[in-house]
């Protein structure tokens, strides 16, 4: 047998005795890693490979992923003397555990076992369906995941399957390709729109400049009026009291009360003109804070728009026109002799796990989530510290695989102590007293700017009503509720 691929790390000393891997005597009681007759795995293995003696191909991280997953959802109905001893313990895994937990025993013993391989080539390609039958058969149809082609060929190993796996690994890597030249492109876009941003807020800035000087001149000019007309007044001043030093007592103590309520007036004006000053700089600093949480939403729009737009020049990139347009016609309006009855595909509904993937695809979106109206309805026998505790990890993994940002409100009735740190990605809010979790939600998806991506998970009509008008897409709980079992 030629050396262990890329695909068939064995498991640690450690990890095969936590799995319950048997010893060097027992797998020789049980005739070898497969646990069959030694005389039955050889001709299994020689009609199974078609090119014995070739040294197995380096499988692609996707392909090897999805070669794990298929044979650990095919473990466990398989009768138990065709399970090797060193897979029984696996066979026994909860679903969610088994291709995570027992993926390296897997991976060796499809290794070492070919026919162990074969028996679960078998069950995939026969619970595959019309997919599996044509890979059997040595075909790879145009419209099948390149991953799941290469992966039903590999376990089935039917002519050409080497040519297969080798182009899924191609298919994986042009899709990388395509990736990092996006995203390029994307870097590209970004920074060019912060340049345009830039120059704009520096031209208003400058603007802004050139408008507060010309004010401050104007200014300057009238308080050099004022001090020339106050200079006048007290030269005119100066001489009535050089013109009353002549008069009697009472005269002068007139003219000197005069002098002191001009100093009055005087104080007063400049006390005016300290607090206009004031309150000049308190507006400027409350229309800068205003300008910067404007920019900021504006930003966050922009942003959105722009990794929008450059989503739909990928999605909506065609090809060469392969039907004319009186074929779609004969499609919709008219019947082809000896042509098969198509059915019609189904409406997504709120509940439907696949239109909450396509939303949360969307660039830049925001998932925000009614967290009491979602664990009442799938985790009601848990304590409500359990019911947040679950639906916040769940929460989390979805994060994690999407980039996107994602709220859970609860309604803040009652006190909550000792809550754990959230996930990352994950924002946790309690509702004040006073207020409910549904009118803290409608605040959040306000608080948005128009054409974000929304979408609001509750089965409440009301909330959902609410956050429609907004232009959020609200989703029931059934349809999160379906996505976190599937993760």
């Amino acid at each position: 047998m030629s050396a262990p691929h890329e695909f068939a790390d064995r498991p640690s000393e450690e990890e095969a005795a936590s799995l319950g891997a048997p010893d060097a005597d027992a797998a020789d009681d049980d005739h070898g890693v497969g646990g069959g007759d030694p005389a039955t795995s050889e001709d299994d293995q020689d009609a199974g490979s078609g090119d014995a003696g070739a040294p197995e191909p380096v499988l692609p991280e996707p392909v090897r992923q999805r070669i794990t997953t298929l044979t650990a959802a095919a473990l466990p109905g398989m009768p138990a003397e065709e399970i090797p001893v060193a897979l029984r313990r696996v066979a026994r895994f909860a679903p969610n555990r088994r291709a995570r937990l027992g993926g390296a025993a897997l991976a060796a013993q499809l290794t070492a076992d070919p026919l162990f391989r074969q028996r679960i080539g078998m069950r995939v390609v026969t619970e595959s369906g019309d997919l599996g039958a044509a890979v059997a058969a040595g075909m790879a149809p145009a419209a099948a995941d390149p991953v799941e082609v290469a992966a039903l060929a590999y376990l089935a190993r039917p002519d050409g399957w080497r040519d297969l796996v080798a182009a899924a690994g191609e298919s994986v890597r042009a899709e990388a390709d395509s990736a990092a030249v996006a995203h390029q492109i994307r870097d590209a876009e970004q920074r060019a729109a912060r340049a345009e941003h830039d120059r704009a807020v520096a031209k208003v800035e400058a603007d802004k400049l050139r408008d507060e000087l010309a004010r401050v001149r104007e200014e300057l000019g009238q308080l050099r009026e004022e001090a020339r007309t106050t200079a006048r007044a007290l030269r005119e001043t100066q001489a009535a009291y050089k013109r009353a030093s002549d008069l009697v007592a009472t005269e002068k103590g007139r003219a000197n009360k005069v002098a002191a309520d001009h100093d009055a007036e005087l104080r007063r004006l400049r006390t005016r003109l300290a607090d206009a000053e004031a309150a000049a700089a308190s507006g400027k600093q409350s229309a800068k804070d205003a300008r910067a949480a404007d920019d900021a939403r504006l930003w966050l729009l922009l942003e959105t728009i722009g990794q929008a737009a450059s989503g739909l020049r990928r999605e909506l990139a065609l090809g060469p026109a392969d039907k004319l347009p009186a074929d779609f016609v004969a499609d919709v309006a008219a019947d082809r002799p000896g042509a098969e009855e198509r059915s019609r595909p189904r409406a997504q509904d709120t509940d439907d796990p696949g239109r909450l993937d396509q939303l949360l695809a969307l660039p830049r979106a925001h998932l925000i989530v009614d967290g009491y109206n979602v664990t009442k309805r799938g985790f009601a026998e848990m304590s409500l510290e359990h019911q947040r505790k679950r639906l916040i990890t769940g929460l989390g993994g979805i994060a994690a695989q999407t980039g996107d940002e994602v709220t859970v409100v609860f309604d803040g009735a009652e006190r909550v102590h000792g809550l754990p740190p959230a996930p990352r990605g994950v924002r946790v809010l309690f509702s004040r007293k006073g207020d409910t979790a549904d009118e803290l939600i409608r605040q959040l998806v306000r608080a948005e700017p128009a054409g974000r991506p929304l979408v609001v998970i509750s089965s409440d009509r009301e909330v959902a009503d609410g956050v429609r008008r907004h232009g959020a897409y609200p989703m029931g709980a059934d349809s999160l509720l379906r996505r976190l079992a599937r993760s």
